[in-house]
């Protein structure tokens, strides 16, 4: 294209695009005119908007509401926690830890959750990590073995960074599990110490025994 055809186009591109601008910018004068002529419209517009707004905030606030209320005081019996689905086991556990006192307790469990399904802090900053097995036969079901535990501790710490890492299940743990996890240092909630957290209302870090340091010093009441 010659440098005189290429001048053109440039200058036919300009003028679409100003005559594009005056076109919105009479729109706009327009609108602002009606809006001018019917100042009710915009009043009414705003409050609207306002209404809006406030309704989500409620909402928000609300929805923080219930789920401070779900885990204050949350308890559950042996006979819940054995007819739930393995999903909802995993939230049962996550909203323990949460009634415990952990503000980011997180169900994170699924396809790719590298071993953890439950993850939060506990108040004096331990970061705890929990793989939950549930058993819908309760303790007739199979018992959590060594291979289990050997996936949890090979991410526990390594890939999530936990501080305390949890076996959980709502059934029994296998003799050899148990061997493996005191010299791995895990931690085991099997059917009984989960009778006593969830039952009890007792945060987890109260009834576990041998747990690492704090990652901060307790909070001066």
């Amino acid at each position: 294209m010659s440098p005189r055809r290429r001048r053109r186009k440039s200058d036919e591109e300009l003028l679409v695009a100003l005559g594009g601008l005056v076109i919105v910018g009479l729109v706009l004068v327009k609108v602002a005119q009606w809006l001018l002529a019917h100042w009710w419209v915009l009043v009414m517009l705003s409050l609207l908007a306002l209404l809006a707004v406030a309704g989500w905030i409620y909402q928000q606030v609300d929805r923080m509401r219930s789920a401070q209320l779900r885990v204050e005081g949350l308890t559950y019996s042996l006979g819940q926690l054995d007819a739930m689905h393995h999903s909802a086991f995993e939230v049962a556990v996550r909203d323990l830890l949460a009634r415990d006192g952990s503000h980011d307790a997180l169900r994170c469990g699924g396809r790719g959750d590298l071993g953890a399904d439950v993850k939060g802090h506990d108040p004096l900053g331990r970061l705890w990590v929990l793989q939950c097995k549930h058993r819908s036969k309760g303790l007739g079901g199979p018992a959590v073995g060594t291979p289990e535990l050997q996936t949890l501790n090979g991410t526990g710490r390594p890939v999530h960074g936990g501080d305390v890492v949890v076996m959980v299940t709502n059934g029994r743990i296998s003799g050899p599990a148990h061997d493996f996890a005191r010299q791995q240092r895990l931690h085991l909630v099997d059917r009984r110490v989960l009778e006593q957290w969830a039952r009890d209302g007792r945060p987890l870090w109260e009834i576990l025994p041998a747990l690492p340091p704090p990652q901060r010093p307790p909070q001066l009441r």
